[in-house]
């Protein structure tokens, strides 16, 4: 009988899988609040639990370890984002999408930048293998939207000279910039503000009427520095 802890593909046994998961939580976590420079390896085995010579086991050095950080930010970033990153095909599941972005922001009361955001910040000018994986990251989200765009144009419901392509990269960029914005100023509407507007533009490609019709009233200030 197969032991329940035999090698699976990637070449650990269940028990080191969850060692290696562990670690990387604990680095991903680390590298977030204090930056990839901030975190030693040694901070990350306190955290982690583990010692010198397993976390050698898994990753050959910090890089091998910030790589691993990398795929997993991406993957918490877009999973977080589901079901509706997986269906932005019309300007309601648009504003849903939009919504949930802002609500992410509020409970972490605009503290702290978009994990793979602050990463490729921090990494994009220092280490080129880095970058090249963040950029395939932000690929994969951007792709998520443009695929959205493109059905709603596929059924007409975007004009034949709107390019969800472009769309697609402007609005990720949008939200990048948002929740840049949110840090800085500690409060959601610059992000509301910009989202909003580019949602807007999306929508102006849609079919005469629908654009007021699907707008949004427009908010009552709040004098909160958070929210």
């Amino acid at each position: 009988m197969a032991n329940v802890e035999s090698e699976l593909d990637d070449g650990l046994t269940a028990k080191g899988r969850a060692t290696r998961a562990r670690i990387v939580t604990a680095a991903a976590e680390l590298m977030f609040e204090h930056g990839v420079a901030g975190t030693s390896l040694d901070d990350v085995k306190s955290v982690a639990g583990v010692s010198s010579s397993q976390l050698y086991h898994y990753f050959v050095d910090k890089w091998a370890l910030v790589s691993a950080v990398i795929a997993f930010q991406t993957d918490a970033v877009l999973g977080g984002q589901q079901p509706h990153l997986a269906s932005l095909d019309s300007i309601d599941a648009l504003r849903a999408w939009r919504d949930v972005l802002i609500g992410f922001r509020r409970e972490l009361h605009c503290r702290g930048g978009c994990p793979i955001g602050s990463l490729a910040s921090e990494l994009a000018e220092t280490n080129g293998s880095a970058r090249v994986e963040l950029a395939a990251g932000f690929r994969r989200w951007e792709a998520s939207i443009r695929s959205g765009l493109r059905s709603m144009k596929s059924r007409g419901d975007l004009r034949a000279d709107a390019n969800p392509d472009d769309l697609a990269t402007a609005l990720l960029a949008t939200v990048q910039g948002g929740i840049l914005l949110t840090q800085i100023h500690r409060q959601t509407r610059p992000m509301e503000i910009a989202l909003d507007a580019m949602i807007d533009h999306i929508a102006s490609f849609t079919p005469a009427g629908v654009v007021q019709a699907r707008r949004r009233p427009a908010r009552k200030r709040t004098s909160r520095s958070a929210r």
